[in-house]
């Protein structure tokens, strides 16, 4: 059973653990005002809670997302909310569709979920995506040990190498795990800001 089967399915049968509103990072950056309203984009916005956050702050905002249970239940969400969101089904590896450039650019967990090549489809990808000066806020797994290697983290340097030739890269917050033996690094938070010169085809 491929991803996508496997995302429905848990979209479908159960509330899925990362289901948890809109992600602290998000807010304080819109609350201060330095992610200002303009066109944004959630990638894999799963069931839509920070596209929703973003959409009741003014923005005009796309959701992105391979699974069509997620979709579905963000269409409601964001109708409860009274939030007008674009939820719009593609795969971020293989872009189906023309989604336009955004100002601002959200990936909570997608990018660190994906193999190696898949990683290489989403940069060729999502750069695209942002217009010169866009801000784009990831968030991601970032640890070393090779007992955690199954759950794909980034590796230490990897969104700096990925990303640096298109963007100026700063890590915002960095949140440590308490393993059995020892401390280890658990998740990151980026802000990039595209570079005002787009990279010519």
């Amino acid at each position: 059973m491929d991803s996508r089967h496997l995302y429905n399915l848990g979209y479908r049968l159960a509330r899925m653990p990362w289901e948890i509103g809109p992600r602290a990072e998000l807010v304080e950056l819109v609350r201060s005002g330095r992610l200002a309203p303009g066109r944004a984009v959630d990638l894999g916005c799963g069931t839509g809670a920070n596209a929703i956050f973003l959409a009741r702050h003014g923005f005009e905002v796309t959701g992105l997302d391979f699974a069509s249970a997620a979709l579905a239940k963000a269409r409601k969400n964001a109708a409860r909310a009274g939030a007008g969101v674009r939820f719009v089904e593609d795969d971020l590896t293989r872009l189906r569709q023309d989604h336009g450039d955004f100002d601002v650019l959200v990936d909570y967990g997608t990018l660190d979920d994906l193999s190696a090549a898949g990683r290489d489809r989403y940069v060729a990808n999502v750069v695209p995506l942002a217009r010169p000066g866009a801000l784009f806020l990831l968030w991601c797994f970032e640890w070393a040990p090779r007992r955690f290697e199954r759950l794909r983290p980034m590796a230490p340097g990897e969104v700096r190498e990925r990303f640096g030739g298109h963007f100026a890269v700063e890590r915002l917050t960095r949140t440590t795990v308490t393993g059995r033996r020892r401390l280890i690094p658990g998740h990151a938070a980026y802000l990039m800001t595209r570079h005002d010169e787009v990279d010519l085809p």
